[in-house]
């Protein structure tokens, strides 16, 4: 799924691209994309309008657009793309803004993803679902306070939506390996010098990811290895593990992160 870093690539794409276009028309080449409104009701809305300078909150695209605001989630295979007008149509182009200068097309091979649309910021919170802080502007005293309320393992606590926004599989296992902290550890059992180690990962591999715009497949990076047959951990060189945690599939190194 689309984590932090790839949704912050789509932002600089609309915001390098589309501010300030006035959008002509959309074109909604699939209905099921749209969650909460009609290819009616979202071009009533935007259509003449134009492109106001995106926001990232966690996993969601914020764009305003006169008075309403675009939101789009990505899930899985989503990505957002500037081309040229008249373009031929990719076959999983879902939702098309045309504009005088180009057109921002909304791609999403899987469906598994959302274009909502908000009339004010009362509807952005209530349409994201009750996000948590993002996770990039997050503190250290609040990323410890975030934690003190969690009893279940640390890799379902990063991945909580509600309590952290913005990081998903991959950027969490990723900072959990750099913390040396092993995925299926319950949070209360965490010394305070332990999540200060995770908060400072959190902060690195945020850093780190979005001039990339994805989590990258960096030399010193799990996620390089994390798919490879035999994967060795890149710092001790030990085999990999995979197990289901918190739901999805976690990869750690069992020397590591032993705790």
């Amino acid at each position: 799924m689309p984590e932090l870093p790839d949704v912050e690539g789509f932002r600089r794409v609309l915001a390098a691209n589309a501010v300030g276009e006035r959008i002509a028309s959309v074109e909604v080449l699939d209905r099921y994309m749209l969650k909460g409104t009609t290819p009616r009701a979202l071009g009533e809305a935007v259509n003449g309008e134009r492109f106001g300078e995106p926001e990232r909150h966690g996993k969601w695209l914020i764009a305003p657009v006169g008075k309403a605001r675009v939101l789009m989630h990505f899930g899985m295979t989503g990505l957002l793309e500037w081309v040229r007008r008249g373009e031929r149509r990719h076959p999983h182009d879902r939702v098309v803004f045309l504009c005088a200068a180009g057109e921002l097309v909304y791609r999403n091979m899987r469906r598994f993803g959302a274009i909502r649309l908000a009339r004010d910021e009362r509807e952005v919170g209530r349409e994201t679902g009750g996000l948590g802080p993002d996770a990039q502007q997050l503190s250290r005293d609040d990323f410890h306070a975030l934690l003190a309320k969690r009893r279940g393992s640390i890799k379902a606590a990063l991945m909580d939506q509600r309590l952290l926004a913005g990081l998903g599989n991959l950027l969490t296992d990723e900072i959990l390996w750099r913390a040396r902290v092993n995925p299926r550890t319950p949070v209360p059992e965490l010394s305070s010098r332990r999540r200060d180690r995770l908060h400072d990962a959190v902060e690195a591999c945020i850093r780190e990811s979005i001039p990339t715009g994805r989590v990258p497949h960096g030399r010193d990076w799990l996620t390089r290895v994390r798919d490879e047959r035999d994967a060795r951990c890149p710092r001790c060189g030990s085999r990999l593990r995979k197990a289901t945690v918190a739901g999805r599939t976690a990869c750690w190194c069992p020397r590591c992160q032993r705790a």
